[in-house]
């Protein structure tokens, strides 16, 4: 599906899902799935595979605290854009992306000093790897702190209006990661040993890659769907609702491009200026659809505007524009 997608960046409802954050969100999943083929005892615990600190502490844990991080940056960006009204550019991704590998990678590495009978040992008679229950403990907390993050942010973006569906697609996803929480804390306090048992180790590690992958598909699917099977009038529906929700002049893609291209023409995404009132500004609005139409600028910087029903007004002459650089043009 990432695939597809990708091949298909171009569509504006695929591109605005902030494909990045997401294909990075799905290989922490793959990631942390692995480190569960080896901490769940899934393959025989020899040769490399013994080396239980490493699968535990550098797969497991760390992809799936960076998992729960990438959400944050990604929900962080949604409420960048549509709360505090700013783009997330370059430099903003940059920054997140240093936040999630620097606090995530130090959590790690402290754990990796310690020593092994006090978080993660290999158990040669047992072929299997001990965590004891003060790391196990350690690493829920974290985890549950960083899904509260997540929890803050989702509220704070009750109020994105239908064209996004961003508010139920985050209220589904923290539905499921909350399951999962639940059950992976159960597990790990109440069944401590439960490597040992073949059907609970095989549950766990299910329940772990359904839901990190049920979240990709929670975000990507409908887009993907759509592009598939109705190209050209969503995407021509999802535009008009843009404008019918008064978002067009807030939406960027989140991998710092301000502007895009509608009908080969250039519009502004994210410009919140006092003289930006109208819904999208093209050199041929004729081409957009019906309700993006209303209130435009035409013709270039020309700003003109007619009575209603063929009566006069003092706006069906032309105006110049004041620039942003303090210019009138004619």
């Amino acid at each position: 599906m990432l695939a597809f997608a990708w091949c298909n960046y171009n569509y504006r409802p695929i591109r605005a899902k902030n494909l990045t954050w997401t294909t990075l969100i799905y290989l922490s999943a793959l990631l942390w799935y692995i480190g569960n083929i080896a901490c769940n005892g899934h393959v025989w615990l020899v040769g490399d595979w013994s080396k239980c600190k490493v699968w535990v502490l550098w797969f497991r844990v760390l992809f799936t605290f960076v998992f729960a991080s990438l959400n944050i940056v990604r929900f962080f960006a949604l409420d960048r854009v549509f709360n505090q009204k700013k783009p997330f550019t370059t430099r903003s991704n940059i920054v997140a992306f240093a936040l999630v590998v620097v606090l995530n990678v130090t959590y790690c590495l402290v754990n990796h000093l310690i020593s092994d009978s006090l978080t993660v040992e290999y158990v040669p008679s047992l072929e299997a790897c001990n965590i004891t229950m003060a790391f196990r403990i350690a690493a829920l907390v974290f985890q549950w702190v960083l899904w509260t993050g997540v929890s803050v942010l989702i509220f704070r973006l009750r109020n994105i209006q239908s064209s996004f569906n961003e508010f139920y697609e985050s209220i589904a996803i923290f539905a499921v990661v909350i399951a999962l929480l639940i059950e992976s804390t159960v597990v790990n306090i109440h069944y401590q040993y439960y490597v040992l048992e073949r059907s609970r180790r095989i549950e766990k590690t299910v329940m772990d890659a359904a839901a990190s992958n049920l979240i990709i598909w929670l975000i990507m699917a409908y887009p993907v769907v759509m592009c598939l099977f109705r190209r050209k009038s969503y995407e021509r529906q999802w535009l008009e609702r843009l404008a019918d929700d008064n978002h067009n002049n807030l939406f960027t893609r989140v991998d710092d491009q301000d502007s895009g291209g509608l009908n080969n023409h250039k519009f502004n995404f994210i410009s919140t200026g006092p003289s930006d009132n109208a819904h999208l500004r093209t050199s041929n609005p004729i081409l957009l659809p019906a309700t993006m139409q209303s209130d435009s600028a035409i013709g270039g910087h020309m700003d003109s505007r007619q009575g209603i029903l063929g009566m006069p007004s003092i706006f069906d002459i032309e105006y110049p524009r004041h620039m942003p650089d303090n210019r009138y043009v004619l």
